[in-house]
């Protein structure tokens, strides 16, 4: 997992590069025989893709050799690598993208498709795509969500129906911690003051160092966000959607606001600021990626860690030093000012707008043909599981008589099993095969009861969810539902990429002191730049979208 306020530079050069290269891509680059399909897709270090399970099933069912193109799981080069590959003209057959490394936005889809570099869907969706015609009768908002703003299907997105992603700004915190020192989970803005200053000062890991962590994050994302939120609503934006997603947009009586023009937003990151200056937060919070937060959560020497902010508690594995992997529980949303509002992200990382599955104009008819054909098939329940968890028998399996599903009411379906160490790994093509995880899908899996065990890992970010749910905050502006094309949406793109990359970049810089929040002359500089970059434009065509879709 990589820094979102690291990337946001990259994001933008991205996105200068994509826009002045895809028009001249959009002749016909040079292809391969029917029979062979090339794709571009992210790759696991433990995976293999030419060489996958999964690849030999589909080449054999659909007889074809498929040929890829990988790069990494990592946002930045992911990102990056996808639009180099682009520009250069030779580029694959398809694209088949994790939603929360890196997908095709929504702009760039009418872009594309404008230009001819992707295919258009509409006309071949429909008898030989049975299971994708059927998850979108199942849920509409699948097929919303595929409609790009000029009326067209270029692309499909992930629907992964993720209660726990759908609220990401979690905190999780060290209850032995608390135990140790007598303390009980906080409850407002101050009461985390209190607890973060005990985590630094009275030893909790009682190796009589001071050594302790109080709070961390990878990113910063989930960190701003659930401090803030107490003041003043603020959303996260997700690893994939830098400068896409008008993540500092929210809403006050109807009206679209920039949530940083606020004084409510001043005051809250002046608090972040305060715990920063107190040392009560880590100074790589901002920057380090996850190994090197899981370094810290997994430390040999000591314990370290006494809260983490992130969407579950990926920081700490569970072959760990001592009981940690078990000692981190989720704090429910703070009540500060504003009451205690949440980020809720209507739908979770894989729900975002934009396509994970495209296909370029290099494919022939046949190609497109059998490659929806292969979408279709990871689409089916069959294919589901097949696709994103692998080998039956090895790395999934149906249920055993008492067995109960995530969601107690429903009946339990399938369950993951965890093959020996080092067997197993290159039988899926995990997320990437993962197109229609409805609710249905997802809380049918048999989870083990006992939440502090890798097996009962999903039931403990259930149950964590359920403390934010119900938190929602009335400030939420609900961008997905807002439909922006044409010219429009070409003026749009820089500017919001400008403002939402700038706001990431000066809200570390407030926290970490390299510009004053204190100081009225560099609040004034903060609003003045915004406004150079275009923020009342910004707000001013987001407002007239969303007076237009109601």
């Amino acid at each position: 997992m990589t820094s979102r306020l690291t990337r946001a530079a990259a994001a933008g050069a991205a996105l200068a590069v994509s826009t002045g290269a895809f028009a001249a891509c959009s002749s016909e680059p040079e292809t391969t025989p029917d029979d062979v399909i090339t794709v571009f897709a992210p790759q696991d270090t433990d995976v293999d893709l030419e060489e996958n399970a999964f690849t030999k099933l589909i080449e054999e069912k659909f007889d074809v050799e498929l040929e890829f193109e990988t790069t990494t799981w990592d946002g930045d080069a992911a990102a990056e690598k996808r639009q180099i590959s682009l520009a250069s003209g030779d580029y694959p057959d398809a694209y088949m993208l994790i939603p929360w490394v890196d997908q095709f936005s929504g702009e760039e889809l009418v872009k594309l498709g404008g230009q001819g570099v992707i295919v258009q869907l509409d006309d071949l969706i429909g008898e030989d795509t049975p299971h994708l015609t059927a998850a979108f009768e199942k849920e509409p908002g699948f097929e919303e969500l595929a409609t790009s703003a000029d009326g067209n299907i270029w692309g499909i997105p992930a629907w992964n129906d993720c209660y726990h992603c759908s609220y990401p700004s979690k905190l999780w915190m060290n209850s032995a911690w608390l135990d140790e020192l007598d303390l009980e989970q906080p409850t407002t803005p101050e009461e985390l003051r209190t607890v973060l200053e005990a985590f630094k000062t009275q030893d909790p890991n009682g190796n009589g160092e001071a050594d302790e962590i109080p709070l961390s994050a990878s990113g910063g994302g989930a960190l701003l966000s659930y401090l803030m939120n107490p003041f003043v609503y603020t959303a996260e934006m997700y690893q994939n959607a830098e400068g896409v997603t008008p993540a500092a947009l929210g809403t006050d009586g109807g009206e679209v606001v920039l949530q940083p023009t606020r004084d409510e937003w001043r005051e809250a990151i002046s608090y972040v600021t305060s715990l920063y200056e107190d040392g009560l937060i880590d100074e790589g919070a901002f920057t380090q990626n996850g190994e090197a937060l899981t370094a810290k959560g997994n430390n040999a020497e000591s314990e370290i860690l006494g809260s983490v902010a992130v969407m579950h508690p990926w920081f700490v594995t569970e072959d760990s030093e001592g009981d940690r992997y078990t000692e981190y529980d989720a704090v429910p949303p703070l009540t500060g000012p504003a009451g205690d509002d949440t980020f809720w992200s209507a739908g979770g990382a894989g729900a975002a707008p934009g396509a994970t599955f495209v296909i370029t104009n290099r494919a022939s008819e046949a190609k497109q043909k059998t490659l929806m054909e292969i979408l279709d098939f990871m689409v089916s329940y069959e294919g589901h599981l097949l696709g994103e968890f692998g080998v039956e028998g090895v790395n999934w399996a149906e249920p055993d008589k008492g067995e109960v599903a995530l969601d107690e009411d429903t009946e339990p379906n399938f369950k993951v099993l965890t093959p020996p160490e080092g067997e197993g790994l290159n039988n899926s093509w995990g997320p990437i095969a993962q197109f229609f995880s409805d609710a249905e899908f997802r809380n049918s899996q048999v989870t083990a009861t006992d939440i502090y065990t890798a097996e009962g890992y999903e039931r403990r970010l259930f149950e964590a969810t359920q403390l934010y749910e119900g938190h929602e905050s009335d400030d939420l502006f609900p961008y997905w539902e807002v439909k922006i094309s044409g010219e429009t949406a070409t003026e749009l793109a820089p500017i919001q990429t400008n403002v939402e990359n700038f706001v990431v970049q000066a809200s570390a810089e407030f926290v970490t002191g390299a510009r004053d929040i204190d100081s009225d002359d560099d609040w004034a500089d903060f609003q003045q730049n915004l406004t150079d970059l275009g923020a009342e434009r910004y707000v001013e065509i987001y407002q007239e979208a969303w007076d237009a879709a109601e």
